[in-house]
């Protein structure tokens, strides 16, 4: 539990620089919330209202100050095929509702922030912890390029076309000659602005000044470049101009309660959970060692669930943690809550009375922000120290990296711990040793070194010799554990073996926990294991969080 002194410190600790990093975050998350919403087929004022009501709850009761939360393309792109589900199955209403897919999209947010407070209350946030150092290598590098091509993306315009068969769809026509030269230009801008400045002065933001001073230029120079307010009209939106959010009270008299409903929205809203708290479980370990401190996750997980049910019964879209501008507040000096705050209610304000004045906003100056946060957040040591590490560590970096690319986070995350586990299991596997030497009575010990579990089986059956082994034989333990059900199997094997050759095998230097799961799971081992003073004892943590004495109050 954490102490109001704890949140209140977590909001004053450095209120200038967390204001000014809030507020040049809000304006970089305004072109990629935007972007998401095309991608996702919504008005981009969802969009934006979800990414105010996430960002604010997930900044004010969240695990990880700093961290900065909104309406994501990974939890986008898992509603796109939703979103044209739910419309088709609208049309086949007695009634038929045009919008559908949108009140879908609503039921299948609260579904997924249900799932995620779930998944904090069972404490599942811990696990992050095991993903390995290569997969988050690979994850930053990969979702670094990632943003990379969302920016790239960025020197065309959308155009709307109707193809044959009547459907609506638009395209990206990249563009050329002065116009081209000139986002260039600004881009360059931007950026030279964001790298000379902190070496004239840290007192101000470098970011959102090279964001000013490139709208300066734009709008004093007249000239005729992209912004953010021809960005939103291009991708069909009417503007940056909205409302306070409120409940949708439509939701509820559109959408029909029942199984087929919870059946429809369910895998969609799991999935996009799941991708969700990946996402931000990911980043939050980033912002970990980018600041040297470290978040709680379930905290984290509850938070984003919270955020995401209150998002989608004001009517907006689902979000999560989003690294690009997580990395670009830390770089602000944004270290607080307030941050995050301020960055929410920048954005609201920005909505609801300056969206005349944002909408001029060069895109550029958004672009070259987030070219810089790609340099600074892509592991660039990965590729000196790829040939220093094991074959396996650079073979999963480089397949996170990929997959993350080509498909999405959560496939990327999961075939990387599932290699890195396959790798650890096969390298475990061949650690298991056995060192024979014969007692002074004439009785064999077998001193077995390594773990001993499912995947070291093999090698450990074939250290015996039970037909050629004198009548008493023990296997000492010490410098073993057994870890599941199938070594407890091997070695209840190995006894019945010794027995039908009848000779007598003891069990001796078993840890109480090995003892314990071994006397549940047959009678027989009461017989065969010696109960010694010095048998090992190991104490297991479930939650590291729980640790709150130094360790030497522990009795280890």
């Amino acid at each position: 539990m954490v102490s109001g002194k704890t949140i209140f410190k977590n909001f004053t600790q450095n209120p200038k620089n967390d204001i000014l990093a809030g507020i040049t975050v809000s304006l970089a998350m305004i072109p990629e919330v935007v972007a998401f919403a095309f991608v996702a087929q919504i008005d981009p004022l969802v969009a934006l209202s979800g990414a105010f009501i996430l960002g604010l709850i997930t900044a004010i009761f969240g695990g990880r100050p700093g961290l900065i939360s909104g309406a994501a393309g990974a939890v986008a792109v898992i509603f796109v095929d939703l979103i044209a589900k739910g419309h088709d199955k609208g049309l086949l209403f007695d009634a038929p509702i045009d919008n559908m897919g949108y009140f879908y999209l609503l039921a299948a947010v609260i579904l997924m922030g249900i799932i995620q407070v779930g998944a904090g209350v069972l404490k599942l946030g811990r696990f992050v912890r095991l993903i390995p150092h290569p997969v988050m290598m690979g994850f930053v590098n990969g979702l670094a390029i990632v943003i990379f091509l969302a920016q790239v993306r960025m020197f065309s315009h959308k155009e709307l076309q109707v193809g044959a068969d009547g459907l609506k769809k638009y395209i990206n026509i990249p563009m050329e000659g002065t116009e081209l030269y000139t986002m260039l230009g600004l881009v360059g801008l931007t950026m030279a602005v964001i790298w000379l400045l902190p070496k004239l002065t840290t007192k101000i933001p470098a970011a959102l000044t090279a964001i000013l001073i490139t709208t300066g230029v734009v709008v004093f120079g007249g000239l005729e470049v992209s912004t953010v307010g021809s960005y939103i009209i291009e991708g069909g939106g009417e503007g940056l101009k909205g409302e306070f959010p409120t409940p949708n009270v439509e939701l509820w008299q559109n959408l029909p309660i029942n199984f087929d409903t919870l059946k429809f929205i369910l895998p969609y809203a799991f999935l996009a959970a799941s991708v969700g708290l990946i996402e931000s479980l990911m980043t939050m370990n980033l912002v970990d060692e980018l600041t040297e401190t470290r978040g709680n996750g379930n905290r984290e997980c509850v938070a984003q669930g919270v955020g995401n049910i209150t998002s989608g019964l004001f009517g907006g879209t689902g979000g999560c943690g989003m690294i690009g501008q997580t990395v670009i507040n830390i770089n602000a000096g944004g270290r607080g809550k307030l941050s995050g705050v301020m960055m929410a209610l920048t954005l609201l304000t920005f909505i609801l009375f300056t969206a005349q004045y944002i909408e001029q906003v060069p895109i550029a100056a958004l672009v070259g922000v987030m070219f810089m946060m790609v340099i600074d957040t892509f592991a660039w040591s990965s590729f000196r120290i790829i040939r220093k590490i094991p074959i396996s560590d650079a073979v999963v970096l480089i397949i996170v990296s990929a997959v993350t690319v080509i498909f999405d986070l959560a496939i990327a995350v999961f075939i990387g711990v599932i290699v890195s586990a396959l790798v650890f299991a096969w390298k475990s596997a061949t650690m298991i040793r056995a060192r024979k030497r014969i007692q002074p009575d004439g009785t064999k010990t077998y001193e077995i070194w390594g773990p001993l579990f499912f995947g070291s089986i093999q090698s450990f059956n074939s250290k015996f010799d039970v037909k050629n082994d004198p009548d008493n034989v023990e296997i000492d333990f010490v410098e073993s554990r057994v870890s599941d059900h199938s070594a407890m199997e091997a070695i209840f094997n190995l006894v019945n073996k010794y027995e039908a050759a009848g000779k007598s095998l003891k069990l001796k230097h078993l840890s109480e926990d090995c003892k314990a799961l071994m006397y549940k799971a047959s009678p027989k081992f009461k017989e065969v294991i010696v109960e010694d003073i010095n048998d090992p004892r190991y104490y297991l943590a479930a939650n590291p969080e729980e640790f709150t004495k130094p360790l030497s109050e522990y009795d280890l």
